[in-house]
């Protein structure tokens, strides 16, 4: 008897503590979702979605001394920035492509602007598909896809047709310098020649004539008939890509004295020239040479373009979170803004995007969404684009699909000082001398920047490698150095093992 009461209580005990277990996993689990959704009943969270064409992370609230972009910094204070995100290919196509996917540009297929992202793909839910899918009413104002160079929308991410808008209400000036005949230049990434149109241009007109300020009055009224349902709204500006023309007043915030130009106009040394582009997309325009580099005065006159533009786009968005917080709709949604992809301003001796350095593939990324603890806050954690899409669906609770190849960063958003990726990694394909038409593997880790160039058929492997703790601008590859062999063969290990092999622990 006395054997049975023993054999009882342990049983009872066992049980009570399964239970305990199972309870307090339960509770735990809830608590950890009530931080940023709160319980079943509560309304879904809306998604404001903002791309903006060719901004590097050059702005007030990540340290920039001139550039004036009021209106991002105070979005930047209201939550969490991210000060080492990474698009996965440095051109809009695919960059766009990735993100709105949540898969890799390898996985894709998508090297260039034309290949449209279902082409190899007819079955993925993209990001804005899958808020439809769920009940959102999901639209598109602007660029969000990548539209042009024989591309197309994706209408199965839409719940109406997207909203674009592709001319500004101005007349162009003519230009006074004659026009530069191309030579040896790659395909223009625009797929257009600008032959008879200046780069840039200060037209004293009000923001509406400009697409984006349109862009930004469409979006408005999509807010102020959607504020009571439920909608992811994709908006996407064009500025600061080229041309860079923007009203004046944008122009004259900027003092050209005041203006530097890029500290390291050179290629990096001991890196292979093709790891450069050649600027093409810039020298199409009227007025800019055909080869060799861009005089001083004509730089001057781009960056001052480039940082009106950022500020042009800045006043754009100011008005649509404005419009969001009048609306009431601040609380209840969750607001995410980023930049396709960085972009070079006489860096390395090119201009625009197109390399695998830092300075192309480093990109904005500020995210707000309600009830998260990290505010005005910023991380160093490695992020990548891929991460976006899984981030989204599991804030809003939405089933996120097989096949993504991204991490959800939701745990920064609590703790964003915490461990996370060991690398972040990004790919450009491009003809390379010696070896063929291949591809530039780049890997960003916590101190090194390495790069791989290879072709399929060839084994030769030509490397790149900056070490950021010493070269924070990359101007010295020290990837042939005898005493960083054992250094490149660790790191060709890691880029072998590639982003499944750098997830956080």
């Amino acid at each position: 008897m006395r054997c049975e009461f023993v054999w009882l209580s342990d049983n009872f005990l066992r049980v009570m503590k399964i239970v305990f277990n199972q309870w307090f996993g339960l509770i735990f689990t809830l608590v950890i979702i009530g931080a940023f959704e709160g319980n079943a009943a509560s309304p879904k969270y809306n998604v404001l979605f903002i791309a903006v064409d060719d901004l590097r992370p050059e702005l007030g609230c990540y340290g920039h001394p001139l550039v004036k972009s009021p209106n991002i910094d105070r979005f930047a204070a209201s939550g969490l920035q991210f000060n080492r995100a990474y698009c996965q290919f440095a051109l809009c196509n695919p960059s766009r492509s990735s993100l709105l996917s949540g898969r890799r540009p390898e996985t894709l297929k998508v090297f260039d602007l034309a290949t449209f992202l279902r082409k190899n793909n007819p079955d993925l839910i993209t990001l804005p598909q899958l808020f439809k899918q769920n009940g959102y009413e999901s639209r598109s104002y602007g660029k969000v896809f990548h539209i042009t160079n024989g591309n197309h929308e994706d209408d199965e991410s839409w719940s109406v047709p997207a909203w674009h808008s592709l001319r500004d209400d101005v007349k162009k000036s003519s230009a006074t310098k004659p026009a530069a005949k191309p030579k040896k230049i790659e395909i223009d990434p625009d797929g257009a020649d600008h032959k008879d149109e200046l780069p840039y241009e200060s037209p004293d007109v009000a923001d509406d004539k400009m697409v984006d300020g349109q862009i930004a009055n469409a979006a408005i009224r999509a807010l102020r008939e959607l504020k009571d349902k439920p909608f992811f709204l994709g908006v996407g500006f064009h500025r600061p890509h080229l041309p860079f023309i923007v009203p004046k007043k944008y122009w004259d915030l900027y003092d050209p004295k005041t203006i530097r130009l890029a500290p390291n106009p050179f290629l990096p040394k001991d890196a292979p020239a093709f790891a450069s582009n050649d600027a093409g997309e810039l020298r199409r325009y009227k007025g800019v040479p055909a080869e060799g580099p861009i005089s001083e005065a004509e730089a001057l006159k781009l960056v001052q373009g480039y940082y009106a533009s950022v500020s042009f786009t800045d006043a754009q968005f100011g008005k649509l979170l404005n419009e969001l917080e009048n609306l009431g709709l601040r609380e209840k949604t969750i607001v995410i803004l980023w930049g396709d992809h960085g972009y070079q301003l006489g860096e390395h001796a090119t201009w625009t995007k197109r390399t695998n350095w830092e300075i192309a593939t480093r990109v904005p990324l500020l995210f707000s969404a309600p009830n998260q603890k990290a505010t005005n806050r910023r991380t160093d954690a490695l992020i990548e684009f891929v991460d976006i899409f899984p981030t989204l669906s599991e804030l809003c609770r939405l089933p996120i699909p097989a096949g993504l190849e991204g991490t959800s960063f939701v745990p920064l958003l609590n703790n964003p000082q915490r461990t996370w990726k060991s690398a972040a990694f990004s790919i450009y394909a491009k003809p390379i001398p010696e070896l063929g038409k291949g591809f530039g593997r780049a890997m960003r880790t916590e101190r090194y920047r390495f790069i791989e160039w290879s072709a399929p058929g060839n084994e030769k492997r030509v490397y790149e490698l900056y070490d950021h703790q010493s070269d924070p601008q990359e101007n010295v590859n020290i990837a042939n150095l005898p005493k960083n062999k054992d250094l490149i063969a660790t790191l060709s290990k890691q880029l072998q093992a590639g982003w499944k092999g750098a997830l956080p622990k």
